[in-house]
Formats: C-alpha cells, sequence, structure tokens
C-alpha cells in the first residue's frame, strides 16, 4: 500500500490496509463491536471510514448521511485525553464541524476522561453491546431458554440440515440467501440495508484475506443460513452478521446456537452488538439473557 497517512491526513478505508490496522486494533483488545478490521470494512461505504496515525494512535472520522462528522474513539494506549481533545478540536477548525463528537465509545476511553473538565461524556445506551457467555449460547441449558430449544427442536424435526464452515465453495449461496434476505426486507427503501448487502458481498469475496469466520447451515443440500464473526479481542467474539430464511421455522436459534457451538473452547464471550433502540431487536438480544451489556457513550468538548 502507498504511505500511511499521518494526521491531519487521511486517507478511505479499503482492503490494502488490513497489514497495518488489524495490529494495532488487536495490540487495542477493545471491547466494543465496530473495533475490528472486519466490522469498519464492511460499514465502509455506509459510513465513508477515513484513517490517519498520530504518533500511537489510530485515528478514524466517519462521515453522515447528512453530511456531518463524528469520529471513532482513538486507538491505542492511555492515556488517550490528548489526542482525543487533539481530534475534537480538528474536527471543529479542520472539517468545519459544529458539534465535534467521539462516537461510540467504551469504557476505558470513559475512565480515563471522568476527570477531565475539557470534555463531555455521555452514555449512549442504544448503542450497548449484548455480551453473552458462549456456554450459555451454545447449550441452551436451564429453564429460560426453553422457548429457544422448543424452536430448535421444531427445526429438527422438520428439516434434515448440516453446519458447515463458510469456505470459498459456500461464498455464492450465501451472497445469494443475502440479497433474498435483502428483498424481503424492502431493501430499496432502506439505505443501511442496502450497504449492509453491500458490505456483506465484499466480506464473504475477501474472507480470507479479512480472517473472518463464517457458519452456514444447508437443509437439503441448499445454503439457508449463516453467520460471519471474527475474535473481538482474547476471550471474546463478535457476531457481525447473521441472515436467515425465516420460511424455515426455528432456523435463527439453530444458527445462533451452531455459530456459538462453534466458538466453544476459543472465545468464552460472544459480543452479540447492539439494538440501536429499536424495540423488536432489543427484545431479541434480550430473550438469549446476556451476561452484560458493554457500555458506550458520546464524548464532546465541555462548554465553557
Amino acid at each position: 500500500m502507498r504511505d500511511i497517512p499521518r494526521f491531519p491526513e487521511f486517507k478511505p478505508l479499503e482492503l490494502a490496509d488490513r497489514p497495518v490496522l488489524h495490529p494495532r486494533i488487536w495490540r487495542h483488545q477493545p471491547k466494543t463491536s465496530e473495533l475490528t478490521f472486519g466490522n469498519l470494512y464492511l460499514w465502509r461505504s455506509y459510513y465513508h471510514f477515513e484513517w490517519s496515525i498520530q504518533d500511537d494512535w489510530l485515528l478514524v472520522v466517519a462521515k453522515e448521511r447528512e453530511g456531518g462528522h463524528y469520529a471513532l474513539p482513538p486507538v491505542g494506549p492511555a492515556s488517550r485525553a490528548d489526542v482525543t481533545a487533539m481530534l475534537l478540536d480538528w474536527m471543529r477548525d479542520g472539517l468545519n464541524e459544529p458539534r465535534p463528537r467521539i462516537a461510540r465509545a467504551g469504557q476505558r476511553l470513559a475512565d480515563e476522561l471522568k476527570d477531565d473538565h475539557r470534555f463531555c461524556v455521555v452514555d449512549t445506551r442504544d448503542h450497548f453491546d449484548y455480551i453473552y457467555r458462549t456456554e450459555d449460547l451454545a447449550e441452551l441449558t436451564g429453564r429460560r431458554y426453553s422457548a429457544k430449544r422448543n424452536h430448535i427442536n421444531q427445526f429438527t424435526r422438520y428439516y434434515e440440515y448440516e453446519y458447515q464452515p463458510v469456505t470459498r465453495a459456500l461464498v455464492d449461496e450465501c451472497l445469494a440467501l443475502a440479497e433474498v434476505w435483502c428483498e424481503q426486507r424492502l431493501c430499496d427503501e432502506d439505505l443501511s440495508l442496502q450497504h449492509e448487502l453491500s458490505g456483506i458481498e465484499d466480506v464473504l469475496k475477501h474472507i480470507e484475506t479479512l480472517e473472518v469466520d463464517g457458519g452456514a447451515i444447508a437443509v437439503q443440500g441448499k445454503v439457508q443460513a449463516f453467520a460471519l464473526g471474527e475474535l473481538l479481542n482474547e476471550t471474546t467474539a463478535v457476531f457481525h452478521v447473521e441472515k436467515a430464511n425465516p420460511e424455515f421455522k426455528g432456523i435463527y436459534p439453530m444458527m445462533t446456537q451452531c455459530y456459538a457451538q462453534r466458538w466453544q473452547g476459543e472465545a468464552a464471550f460472544i459480543n452479540m452488538e447492539q439494538d440501536l433502540g429499536e424495540p423488536g431487536l432489543r427484545r431479541a438480544k434480550e430473550s438469549y439473557h446476556p451476561d452484560h451489556l458493554e457500555a458506550k457513550f458520546t464524548v464532546t468538548l465541555a462548554e465553557h
């Protein structure tokens, strides 16, 4: 790749950037779902991610549909107070952003800034990540998971299925399923779903280079569900994508259980990302009984 951009120069995120960005992100051992190269690559066209390096920190900025900008939390060693202030000042003065902010910042950055009067730090519940014990999702034991087991039993009673890793041989089938899923949800009327489909296509086509993991369920030899994920840190896997054909009753909990079983022994926890404040999605995530929520915050410059 070309020269690494040095702040205040930024460059659009692309596949060739992975050898530079992934090691920096991994050393940081993030706990929030946004901070993997796979996730950034998946959503790069929707958020127009650009990145730069300032000393020991990776900086990532995003552009909103309305035309404004925000930044993800600086990735690198503590304390990040000065680099956060520098980034917010630059967004205000260099990008003419009227309300510069760091979005989806994790608890670690919030703790670093809590006594610094330069900042205002506010939690954003709609972006909290749901964290589950891998064993809970893989085994579904106990009364609280009885409904999930019933759905899975219904699926296994009526369908012959096979779980298999997503390899290059399955990419086209997974893509076909993602396109059908998108059509069922009227993607033409939802820009975020259109960009998600495009990102899924790019991730699947480059799944080996990205080192993203995938699992699929085939019913009568045809893929009817798949999931994509990766290690977020040394103890946690993150599930970025989970798509299924809803015509097969019980296939979603079946996919979740199978993919959780794949991570047993490798990750103690599974991050299933946020609910974005959608009531149905919140109920679905809560129905799996998370071990805890990973808090996220918005950081702005304090008004004096």
